[in-house]
């Protein structure tokens, strides 16, 4: 934690910033090494926002590298080995941001290849992703430093080629996820009303579509207004494309056929669907340029600088929150369960016999467990209640419970991967179409590449949702129970 709370003091343009800030990942590190193996976290949603956070601090600096006054900091802290000048169309300063999110990705890159195939917390490896935050945080410092030595060519080729299919990978994976929780949540919710026939259910189903409709609506209304003026076709296009869609997917979702293949598909899942991609329409036509003076935020000089700020802190926040959420959601990436129980082989259920001697009191408990949760009598989640009985190391000293001795949550190898794909996001968001000539605080996402990246996710993520409900009565064969 010492590491984070010196972030503030690289604002003194020192090279004793850089000195103390090292001291502090060391001092945390030694303090985390003698205190219970560098602080590993026994919960799992702890371990996530850790990365999460680390995802944030890391998309502040990157955006930080597009300012004037980092360029400086960063030739004065390099005591001028690194010459910040503009050649061309190129510049340091997107270089920079390149450099400081592949340091990121690769550090993922590696923690998804020691981590491959780690099935619960009994596992050794599962302390390197729980654990060993202080090494870790010096690790990814060591790398940030090491990019600044690869050849300038390397990250032209790397954020203009494969980082931009790697943003456009997570781009979609966010949109699939998004169907998918639509789906989930509905279905969630019928499920909760059949089995315990709740009013309270069954208003907060109805109550959350109607208010992500009016919600919807509302926004559609709000940019028709401020930002279809005439002139600006591409926003009128956009705004009214949106609109028809939403109301397709709506009346499709309700068609007597589709809900004879389907039964659960409904209006709330077209709701959630409708609100997030009217909100990428609207997020699009905000954050444009006003060349064609279609957008009246921007023209609101006396909150510029700050709306940019909290623009870009939203932003940052969002993508944290999504590539977690991504990651962890495993119902969409083909685990039916947040336990990785393993089920026993037909050929050891032959005979109710017991054929090897066990080693301890706790083996033979287990075995009595694991037996009755394949038989039915006992829930699977038995074998984590019988775990968290047995010994105190389940326990991190402050009363925190391992939720993962049965399974792990999430798949490890997977949850960086996808963090990977977040870091070429965050370069490509913030280095596409940059503007050299502006001087200031840089501004996040506003290019009209980024307003068309948008408006086309909301156009495949309505795509998304039509396929998801039209496969089944196109292909019964496949998608019937």
């Amino acid at each position: 934690m010492g590491a984070l709370l010196s972030l503030p003091l690289l604002a003194v343009p020192s090279m004793g910033t850089i000195m103390s800030f090292g001291a502090s990942c060391c001092g945390a590190a030694a303090c985390s090494a003698i205190c219970h193996q560098c602080g590993v976290f026994k919960s799992s949603m702890a371990t996530r926002i850790a990365y999460a956070f680390l995802l944030l601090i890391n998309s502040i600096i990157s955006w930080l590298m597009l300012t004037p006054w980092a360029l400086k900091k960063l030739e004065h802290l390099t005591l001028d080995y690194v010459n910040i000048s503009c050649q061309g169309k190129q510049c340091y300063g997107y270089v920079a941001v390149q450099r400081v999110n592949f340091a990121l990705g690769l550090f993922h890159f590696i923690l998804a290849l020691l981590l491959f195939g780690v099935k619960s917390s009994r596992d050794g490896r599962a302390s390197l992703q729980n654990g060993y935050w202080g090494p870790k945080v010096i690790i990814w410092l060591a790398f940030v430093v090491m990019t600044f030595f690869i050849p300038e060519t390397f990250f032209q080729v790397w954020g203009q080629y494969i980082a931009l299919i790697g943003a456009m990978l997570f781009v979609l994976l966010g949109l699939i996820l998004l169907v998918d929780l639509a789906h989930t949540w509905a279905e969630y919710c019928l499920e909760k009303i059949e089995n315990t026939d709740s009013r309270g259910w069954r208003v907060l189903l109805i109550g959350s579509t109607l208010g992500m409709f009016t919600a919807s609506f509302a926004m559609i209304i709000i940019m028709y207004i401020f930002f279809a003026q005439s002139g600006c076709a591409m926003n009128q296009a956009a705004i009214t494309i949106n609109l028809i869609v939403l109301l397709i997917i709506s009346t499709i979702s309700v068609h007597p056929t589709v809900q004879e293949y389907n039964p659960k598909a409904g209006l709330a899942q077209a709701a959630m669907v409708a609100v997030y991609c009217t909100y990428l329409t609207m997020s699009a036509v905000s954050m444009e340029p006003d060349d064609q003076h279609c957008n009246p935020l921007i023209r609101a000089k006396g909150t510029r600088t700050t709306s940019i700020i909290l623009g870009a802190i939203v932003t940052m926040l969002t993508i944290a929150y999504t590539t977690t959420r991504a990651a962890t959601q495993g119902i969409a990436l083909g685990s039916n369960s947040s336990h990785a129980y393993s089920k026993i082989g037909d050929e050891e259920r032959e005979h109710g016999l017991v054929d090897q001697q066990p080693n301890s009191r706790r083996e033979m408990r287990a075995e009595a467990l694991r037996a009755a949760v394949e038989a039915g009598s006992l829930p699977a989640n038995a074998l984590d209640d019988d775990d968290s009985d047995d010994d105190s190391d389940d326990n991190d000293g402050h009363g925190g419970k391992d939720d993962e001795r049965g399974g792990t949550q999430y798949n490890y190898s997977l949850f960086h991967v996808i963090f990977l794909l977040a870091t070429t996001w965050v370069a490509t968001l913030l280095t596409q179409n940059i503007d050299f000539e502006a001087t200031g605080v840089a501004a996040v996402g506003r290019t009209y590449w980024a307003s068309w990246v948008k408006i086309v996710s909301a156009w495949v993520c309505y795509g998304i949702y039509s396929w998801s409900l039209l496969a089944p009565v196109m292909m019964p064969g496949r998608f019937g129970n």
